[in-house]
């Protein structure tokens, strides 16, 4: 019998539940927060009992009994750099949840609304892939200046998914191939996986790879200086700027791609110019990772909501594909890959690791 594993996504104002059946979806439910609501929790992790409250109300309204769960799952937070796979949640990691040991984001609530209700039950809780995955090589690390080292925040849980389904498709093991996946959403996450180890890919989020719809990407760096010491511009000013109001957004006002490339097909040649240009930031970003594995590319993969755009991609198959094929997993399916960690570990496929 197919075990029934519950999934839970923490947002800034939401939660997405799903339901699954082995990997059948059985329902997927996003409940939404009151901003009134939240506004006066100070930490995101005061949000907990909230949530919980709110999710249990839920499961007894859709008729779902806890004691007919196998696990919980949770979206992975900003814990301590670690190697890709399914973490048990412990204690050691409730409490770097709730410290938010590399910062505050909403995804740290997974883990521990996971546990809350696994506990209940005396199941398991898990999280998967979680984007502090950090399985850089050594020579990766060193970034020009010994006091900032380059780290490996990505979008671990979608490449990886995404990795799996490829090998799963040409009846592979995904630790036996050399693939380079992009993720191309709100950030742009360039990574390659080299038997099953994601050794170099480009931080999504503090100005590194190309830019995206709502990130500067890497920036001119003695201007970047430059701008930082003018007094117009605060700490927080410069922060926007480089993540929620850099990339696409600076130039266009928007970061809303369908309406971009609406823009472009209207004859706009100035929104042309940009979505062109992020295609080439992106592509160059994906060549350059081709010789970490001495040229040996088994394939090319594009994921995230912006892979849904032909144009998008034909400008990259273009520019890449003399390296490997390319081939798309448009979108992302988070919850269910987080499904299929838990399920992985339930099935005796896979170890569940220990964060400590």
């Amino acid at each position: 019998m197919e075990k029934m594993i519950l999934v839970i996504n923490p947002g800034s104002t939401s939660t997405k539940l799903g339901l699954y059946k082995g990997l059948d979806e059985v329902f997927v439910e996003n409940i939404s927060h009151d901003a009134e609501e939240l506004k006066d929790y100070k930490n995101i992790t005061d949000q907990q009992d909230l949530r919980l409250s709110y999710i249990l109300d839920f499961l007894e309204e859709k008729g779902v009994e806890l004691d007919h769960l196998s696990a919980v799952v949770g979206r992975g937070g900003l814990l301590k750099s670690i190697p890709g796979g399914t973490y048990e949640v412990n204690e050691k990691m409730i409490e770097d949840l709730n410290k938010g040991v590399q910062g505050e984001h909403a995804s740290n609530l997974g883990g521990i609304l996971a546990k809350s209700i696994a506990d209940k039950v005396n199941i398991p809780s898990y999280i998967v892939d979680p984007v502090v995955v950090d399985e850089l090589h050594d020579v990766a690390r060193l970034s020009g200046l010994p006091e900032l080292e380059r780290a490996s925040i990505f979008h671990a849980l979608n490449q990886k998914a995404v990795a799996r389904k490829y090998a799963e498709d040409k009846d592979e093991e995904y630790e036996n191939l050399n693939l380079i996946v992009a993720h191309l959403g709100g950030g742009i996450s360039v990574g390659i996986h080299n038997n099953g180890k994601v050794i170099d890919v480009n931080n999504a989020l503090s100005g590194e790879g190309p830019f995206s719809p709502n990130r500067s990407g890497g920036l001119p760096s003695f201007d970047l200086f430059e701008m930082c010491y003018d007094e117009d511009y605060s700490y927080e000013d410069i922060k926007k700027k480089l993540v929620g109001k850099g990339g696409v957004v600076a130039y266009l006002g928007t970061n809303d791609m369908i309406e971009v490339e609406d823009r472009v097909e209207d004859g706009d040649e100035k929104a042309e110019l940009v979505f062109k240009a992020m295609a080439y930031q992106t592509s160059k970003e994906i060549a350059s990772l081709a010789p970490v594995t001495n040229g040996e590319i088994d394939a090319i993969i594009l994921t995230g909501g912006i892979a849904y755009s032909d144009y998008f991609v034909d400008k990259i198959k273009n520019s890449v594909e003399f390296i490997a094929p390319l081939v798309t997993y448009p979108g992302e399916e988070e919850l269910k890959a987080l499904a299929a960690g838990a399920k992985r570990v339930l099935n005796g496929e896979e170890e569940a690791k220990v964060y400590n």
